[in-house]
């Protein structure tokens, strides 16, 4: 477990209440897609830290970037940061996404929300492996839509938006129903309405889902972020340190 007082590199407001966080610092050069960090607001009246996923990394610079919205004490607090500030943070933490050599094979990376900024890192990856990677971003409103120029560096983005302000009206499910593809695998992140969806849409081992979950500590102590088990002999996982990241087969949801 790593803790860190990350260097605030630049904050940006990049959509409506969503934030992106630039961090510098040693721990980056462990991330791996999917993980997140636990971090601590700039507040001593907020004890507990936050759990914010790392949309990107540059190993080489050590910078990692956060994007969160700021709907609630703690991340407002965190939106005040600025550059040159220092992020009290623990991580990078949690099981993250498998990244296999997927070569010439069809990817679908499907994100609702806040989900969204996990996939960033993972389709550049992937598509840096040769894989045939395709995005689906699924926001309230255009005014709540990002990344969806700069996922496009890495494949063909869809997006969906509840009011239709932008891309197609209604949920990402109404996207994946049109989808003449037939993926290799499917990675997911997003509220739990979303995650149902696409385990049922695609179900099996070769769909992951990242778990969206509220947690005290980050590091499998306090048991306040446990899923149910779908494997036999296991009741339940711990989302923090058995996850995020599940196969569908192994989550009932």
């Amino acid at each position: 477990m790593d803790f860190e007082n990350m260097k605030v590199v630049r904050q940006t407001e990049i959509a409506d209440q969503i934030f992106e966080l630039v961090l510098s610092g040693k721990n980056v050069a462990g991330m791996k897609p999917g993980q997140f960090l636990m971090v601590r607001p700039a507040r001593e009246d907020l004890l507990l830290r936050r759990p914010i996923s790392i949309a990107a990394y540059d190993k080489e610079k050590s910078e990692c970037t956060l994007i969160y919205r700021a709907s609630g004490d703690g991340t407002k607090a965190m939106a005040n940061l600025q550059a040159g500030n220092t992020a009290d943070v623990i991580g990078p933490l949690g099981s993250g996404f498998p990244v296999e050599d997927l070569m010439g094979k069809e990817v679908l990376l499907v994100g609702g929300g806040i989900g969204v900024p996990p996939l960033y890192e993972l389709g550049k990856e992937l598509a840096g492996k040769g894989a045939k990677v395709t995005f689906i971003s699924g926001f309230e409103s255009k005014k709540d839509a990002f990344l969806v120029d700069e996922m496009s560096e890495f494949g063909e983005v869809y997006v969906s938006t509840v009011d239709g302000s932008l891309g197609t009206k209604g949920f990402v499910t109404d996207v994946t129903k049109e989808l003449s593809i037939t993926p290799k695998r499917v990675y997911s992140c997003g509220p739990l309405a979303m995650l149902k969806a696409v385990q049922a849409a695609y179900p099996g081992s070769s769909t992951y889902l990242s778990l969206e979950e509220r947690m005290a500590c980050g590091i499998g102590a306090c048991y306040a972020c446990v899923c149910e088990s779908a494997k036999e002999g296991i009741q339940q996982f711990k989302v923090c340190t058995d996850g995020p990241v599940f196969r569908a087969d192994e989550v009932k949801l």
